[in-house]
């Protein structure tokens, strides 16, 4: 299920939101103000944003402006308790895909939400090739080559590879990672991702020039080129 990142500093919505949401399936990571939000978007990635146009230390729109320019496809929905055409047009014009006004009923934040995640993914056309670097992965036949020589891959460190190469550049928490690959919630004590990881790192690493995939202490891992 989708992974989706609230971003609101009023504790009683954001608890009504997340309720209903986790409720509904959905993965859901919070931020209370601009600060911690734009740390969490620099560390993680995620299926959609709802954005609070009122935080306590940035303004909305400039804050929407901001991830658009880092993000130009994940789906925005800004919430607001200003109801006013020029409100909603300036955060419109900021990125924001879609705009709710404060307070809504939750079925109503459901179908725009449901709404914006069809869209977001009939936009995004199927890719049959990833490349990173001297490494590729074709989707159609699940096979990867580094600098010309095959990989062979199980079935969990094809879809592993593939998460890696869908998000270059980013790191992806062990949360994130469960979610993906294995469809389950990470549990803290266990340590699969890891064992998997070095699986990966082994075959696409091992006998070539350069390391691919990093630890990120405290946070995850990334793909990346050093």
């Amino acid at each position: 299920m989708e992974h989706i990142f609230l971003i609101e500093d009023e504790k009683k919505v954001a608890s009504f939101i997340l309720k209903g949401l986790r409720e509904f399936g959905y993965t859901v990571s919070v931020a209370v103000d601009g600060f911690s939000a734009e740390e969490m978007l620099n560390n993680h990635t995620y299926d959609m944003i709802l954005l609070d146009i009122m935080l306590p230390d940035v303004n909305g729109i400039d804050f929407c402006k901001q991830i658009r320019k880092d993000n130009e496809d994940v789906p925005i929905l800004m919430l607001t308790a200003m109801d006013s055409v020029d409100s909603k047009v300036q955060g419109l014009q900021a990125g924001a895909d879609d705009y709710l006004v404060k307070p809504f009923h939750f079925n109503e934040l459901l179908a725009r939400i449901e709404a914006l995640l069809r869209r977001a993914k009939k936009s995004q056309p199927d890719k049959q090739t990833f490349v990173f670097g001297d490494l590729k992965l074709d989707t159609w036949s699940k096979t990867a080559d580094r600098d010309g020589t095959k990989i062979a891959l199980t079935a969990k460190e094809y879809k592993l590879l593939e998460l890696f190469m869908m998000y270059p550049n980013k790191t992806l928490s062990r949360e994130f990672i469960a979610e993906k690959v294995w469809g389950i919630e990470f549990d803290t004590g266990t340590n699969f991702i890891d064992v998997y990881i070095n699986y990966l790192r082994k075959k696409i690493e091992k006998g070539f020039k350069s390391k691919l995939i990093y630890t990120v202490i405290g946070m995850g891992y990334i793909l990346k080129e050093n």
